[in-house]
């Protein structure tokens, strides 16, 4: 684990550092209020941690709980390396143990990384009602998680979740929620409109809806849509 230390160390640098802080909100009051950031690109994290797919749970846990950004986002990118080649009691323990961190997975790069390969795809083929759990909570980023793991269904053609999920979560009062509901119904709507060039479900979850929307929620599940459609949905706001 030092070496992993050290080699992201080696790859930060201080303006980018700046950047992220900015970027992250991590000013007084923000959603990211007291992250810290190195300052180290998405693309060499990456190519970091390629090497390092065999740490313990146990020295995850030590970037896990470590105020930089950059070792906690690492700690989250091997876990789903890990959880991709996982089989039975392994992905179990992977599972937990994320569930067991969620306060530590507290900004949206975070839980968009991870929610969806470790969440959903350990939840695929089981009960999943602990989703409807997180996304009730008063967690911001647990919630996040609720809805961005449902994004695993949506690739086998499983609707159901996230439709259910951004019921409960419409009424939200956070701009990353409505971001993350959208997102998600745009990527049924991708997903549909690939399958059968019709995508009546979200449309007719939009109809339902609608007025409870969140306009940011509303704007990015439509960005995808022909302008007419999109024409149609805006004004039915």
């Amino acid at each position: 684990m030092h070496e992993l230390i050290s080699e992201l160390q080696a790859a930060a640098t201080p303006e980018r550092a700046k950047t992220s802080a900015w970027f992250f909100k991590t000013g007084a009051g923000q959603y990211g209020e007291g992250d810290i950031f190195i300052g180290i690109s998405n693309p060499d994290l990456r190519t970091i941690c390629k090497k390092y797919t065999h740490l313990s749970l146990q020295e995850l846990q030590i970037l896990l709980s470590d105020p930089i950004h950059e070792y906690r986002l690492a700690a989250l990118i091997i876990l789903v390396n890990q959880m991709k080649k996982a089989k039975g009691e392994a992905r179990r323990h992977i599972y937990e143990f994320y569930l067991a961190n969620t306060q530590q997975i507290n900004n949206w790069d975070l839980v968009d990384t991870s929610a969806r390969d470790i969440v959903g795809a350990y939840l695929y083929d089981k009960d999943r009602s602990i989703l409807t759990q997180m996304a009730t909570t008063d967690h911001l980023w647990t919630q996040r998680i609720a809805i961005i793991a449902s994004w695993y269904f949506i690739n086998k053609k499983q609707y159901q979740d996230t439709f259910a999920i951004a019921t409960l979560l419409l009424r939200h009062k956070h701009d990353l929620i409505h971001k993350a509901i959208g997102w998600m119904l745009r990527e049924i709507w991708k997903q549909e409109t690939k399958d059968t060039g019709n995508a009546t479900q979200v449309e007719g979850f939009l109809e339902k809806n609608i007025k409870l929307m969140p306009r940011t929620a509303l704007r990015y599940s439509i960005e995808k849509m022909p302008e007419e459609r999109r024409k149609y949905f805006m004004n039915l706001k």
